[in-house]
């Protein structure tokens, strides 16, 4: 979602908004009385040598105030509340006799009492206190309770012995104070030796084939962590060994004591138990030994929700699986096992229980997937029952909307889709959607009355490969998710633009390896557009027109005398749409009327962008994505994610060239299909992005972005919807959108673009007051032309000297968290524009009359 602003004269309002606020708040000390001392600072240092590990500095329990660029802003915000509204209110009201009487006659004394309760007197301060930050005042209670999280945590690391004190630091200004806490660590205890005595004979075979990874080692310092780490990983080896109920709580590391060894007492002997499986009923606890469980069975119902009890329940077998039914079996069976990754005699995996959950969940039929395992007498094989409840076979879902815009009076938009699930019995989805908007448009932008637009979708999910004759199974194995998408749609544009049909079609397989790796495969995507009414290019392209009715107008050539002309302006002298501007442009390029070199060159510029904008377009295209990550979940602010994409359109047109005889564009030697130049062209995009976190929700983040489509045999560019433009709100924010570009060019156009890519983003994000963010940011980047038919210095890439048209924007940015979504608002200022002068780049436009304000959705990436 963009949305871009213009800002207008208000930097005094503003800087008088800010200046009242610092004035009014800027005494840190408000809240702090006499006898109070007010935390500016935390150190802590660890045999003298500071510690800057975010995770030991969390242990303090006071923290200073947060600070904004060195304000405190959410202090200030703190100290505009009053610290007793309700006494302050009624200090007020009762300090006159008769205010009180006044008011109750005016109002009630209902409304008088509910007066003290409104937010303008209780409620603006309520909210102050919510979302600014009381004073951190010195509680020397809780700095001693600091140590002892201090001494705790470094006995977790082996210095069992560490002392700690702390020193309070009175600073220059009144009332602050800095407090540095002091460890003396002393010698760390080391591990001299690791056994292990294990009760259960499985489960001792099986760790002796794993011991060697072990994460406590002998030799090693002492550190809990690593013995966290090996009760983790030990339980998931036994899970996935077929121990299938082993508990970690089975597992505890011993110290020895040996009496007969003398030296340092410094050396830890370390013994690991594991002990038998206990078992607890009401009165008792039993123990007994882990044992290896196969599966002997594998049962799926299919109805789990089901009124009917277990009447009526059918059953079929298919290979090593039972699945149990009521009425008639809605799915295929093999459906059902290829999500199910247990089999017979095979041994138990907590690895193949996660991904028959993570599959049957994906299918997208079942609401809630849930296993059962149950021991049989001998205590060696299990049974596995797997309970399914059926969604709804349809789901409809209408929608409708109204809107209204500067060309459009009144639009009123009506859609429905509907859901159709498990469409031939084996899980595949069948979505089909249709939408319409229709309304009138504004006299003062359009000659029609009326506009409309209709579309209609369909795709179909299959949730498996899908190609004929071709077993990918081994290749790509059910826990990858493999999914196959088939899907088909289509639209009509009337008084919209230039009436623009469209039809598209895709054929697309994805699957995904593990949750930090994606695939996505496009076999086929095929994309006709069809404009149909070209001549009102002028009309839409505003920008084009008036560069084409300047030159008309030039006094140097006058044009507007020449008898061919005649009949091509107005009244108003502009040239007329779209028999003025074609007889013009005609005249000019077929040499009928002469124009200086500069001019002709502008109108042969102009007369190739209409040509490229109005004519249709077919791609027949093929693309692979791989999107890979290390991100840990959406709470990870340290990772980074790397994309890359491959596309190629019009090999396949190009080859069977060669057998179906294709017509001929007579103009250019272009072939046709279906009357239309089918596109062909070779693209590739790399995307990179990195999230530094700097503590305290402070993250600092990076995304680099590079796209070039190179077009070739039957193209000589890049069809509109598969260009790149530059600006907007998740690109450079100094721009709007399309207004960047292409290289050192002035936004000549209306909408500018290009087959060539660079883009650098940097942006510091930081937490303001409860759930308002703001952000620091830099964008730089541009589009270039490059191998195709714009042969404009300009506009075009010519190797090194062309990064000096990059573009650079900087600005800031205030964001708030709605938890599923985060709304910003980012203000973007021109810091180096290519598009003036050399010597006017920097900072010619750095100012509020020319920044952007950017709306959006989400973080810019």
């Amino acid at each position: 979602m963009r949305t871009p602003l213009p800002i207008k004269k208000s930097s005094a309002k503003i800087s008088l908004l800010f200046i009242a606020l610092a004035i009014t708040s800027c005494n840190s000390l408000k809240r702090v009385d006499d006898d109070e001392l007010l935390i500016k600072r935390n150190t802590i240092w660890a045999d003298s040598v500071k510690v800057t590990d975010e995770d030991i500095e969390g242990l303090i329990i006071q923290e200073p105030n947060s600070n904004l660029l060195g304000y405190p802003l959410r202090l200030n915000l703190y100290n505009l509340a009053k610290p007793n509204p309700d006494s302050s209110y009624q200090n007020w009201l009762l300090k006159k006799p008769k205010r009180k009487q006044r008011l109750t006659n005016f109002l009630s004394e209902k409304q008088v009492n509910r007066l003290g309760e409104s937010f303008m007197v209780k409620g603006l301060s309520e909210w102050l206190k919510r979302i600014g930050e009381a004073p951190a005042i010195l509680d020397t209670t809780q700095t001693r309770r600091t140590l002892e999280r201090l001494r705790a945590y470094y006995s977790t690391k082996g210095y069992f012995n560490n002392t700690t004190n702390y020193d309070i630091d009175f600073l220059k200004r009144k009332q602050r104070v800095a407090v540095h806490y002091n460890i003396d660590l002393g010698d760390p205890y080391m591990l001299d030796s690791v056994s292990y005595k294990i009760a259960s004979s499985a489960i001792d075979s099986i760790y002796n084939l794993v011991k060697e990874d072990s994460y406590v080692k002998a030799g090693q310092q002492f550190d809990l962590e690593n013995f966290n780490n090996e009760r983790e990983r030990l339980t998931s080896v036994f899970r996935n060994n077929g121990v299938w109920n082993f508990q970690e709580s089975s597992i505890k590391y011993d110290v020895i004591s040996d009496t007969t060894k003398a030296g340092d007492d410094r050396l830890m002997d370390i013994e690991l138990n594991i002990d038998n499986l206990k078992k607890r009923d009401e009165n008792s606890v039993t123990t007994s030994e882990y044992k290896v469980f196969k599966f002997n069975r594998i049962n799926v119902y299919t109805d789990y929700l089901s009124d009917d009890g277990d009447g009526n329940l059918q059953f079929e077998r298919f290979g090593d699986y039972t699945v149990f039914y009521r009425g008639k079996l809605r799915f295929k069976p093999k459906t059902l096992t290829n999500a199910i990754f247990f089999e017979k005699d095979s041994l138990y995996r907590d690895l193949d229980r996660i991904r028959t959950l993570r599959q049957l969940t994906s299918l997208n039929v079942f609401k809630y997937p849930a296993l059962n395992f149950v021991e049989d007498s001998t205590q060696t094989h299990l049974t596995a029952n797997i309970y399914l409840a059926t969604k709804p076979k349809y789901t409809f879902a209408p929608n409708f909307e109204l809107t209204r815009s500067n060309i459009r009076k009144v639009g009123i938009g009506l859609g429905a889709s509907l859901l159709i699930r498990n469409v031939f019995k084996g899980a595949e989805n069948l979505s089909i959607s249709a939408n319409g908007s229709f309304g009138l448009l504004s006299s003062e932008t359009s000659t029609e009355d009326t506009f409309s637009e209709i579309g209609a979708d369909a795709n179909l999910s299959i949730p498996r490969m899908w190609l004929p004759f071709i077993n990918t199974d081994r290749i790509i194995p059910n826990y990858m998710l493999p999914k196959t998408n088939l899907s088909i749609g289509t639209s009509f544009q009337k008084n919209i633009g230039l009436d623009k049909q469209t039809f598209n079609t895709i054929l697309g397989y994805n699957w995904t390896p593990n949750e930090f790796k994606k695939n996505n495969l496009e076999l086929l995507n095929v994309q006709f557009v069809r404009n149909l009414n070209s001549d009102r290019f002028f009309d839409v392209y505003r920008n084009t027109y008036t560069r084409l009715n300047n030159i008309a107008n030039d006094p140097n050539e006058d044009f507007r005398n020449n008898p061919l002309l005649n009949d091509s302006f107005d009244n108003e002298g502009n040239l007329i749409i779209p028999t003025g501007t074609t007889v013009f442009t005609d005249s000019i390029l077929n040499g009928a009327i002469p124009a200086d070199q500069d001019n002709l060159e502008d109108i042969r510029s102009i007369e190739e962008l209409r040509e490229r904008l109005t004519e249709n377009n077919l791609i027949f295209a093929s693309n692979y994505t791989f999107n890979t990550t290390n991100r840990k979940g959406v709470t990870d602010n340290s990772f980074s994610q790397f994309r890359v994409k491959f596309e190629s359109a019009g090999n396949l047109l190009s080859a069977l060239s060669y057998i179906i005889p294709f017509d001929e564009n007579p103009e250019n030697n272009d072939l046709l299909v279906f009357d239309v130049p089918y596109s062909q062209y070779i693209k590739t995009e790399f995307d990179y992005v990195k999230y530094w976190d700097l503590s305290r929700s402070n993250v600092l983040a990076f995304r680099s972005f590079l796209g070039i489509a190179v077009p070739y045999g039957n193209s000589d560019n890049i069809p509109f919807v598969r260009s790149y433009f530059a600006g907007g709100a998740n690109d450079n924010r100094a721009w709007r959108p399309y207004s960047l570009g292409p290289g050192r060019t002035d936004a000549v156009n209306d909408f500018n673009e290009a087959n060539l890519k660079l883009a650098l983003n940097l942006e510091y994000r930081f937490p303001i007051a409860g759930n308002f963010k703001g952000a620091l940011f830099a964008d730089a980047g541009n589009i270039w032309n490059v191998f195709d038919n714009v042969d404009d210095p300009e506009a075009t890439f010519n190797g090194i000297a062309s990064l000096k048209d990059i573009a650079l924007g900087s600005g800031f940015g205030i964001r708030y968290d709605f938890t599923y979504f985060v709304l910003r608002a980012d203000l973007g200022f021109k810091t180096y524009n290519p598009a003036e002068e050399l010597s006017k780049r920097w900072f010619q436009d750095f100012n509020l009359d020319n920044s952007v304000l950017q709306v959006g959705i989400n973080y810019p990436f």
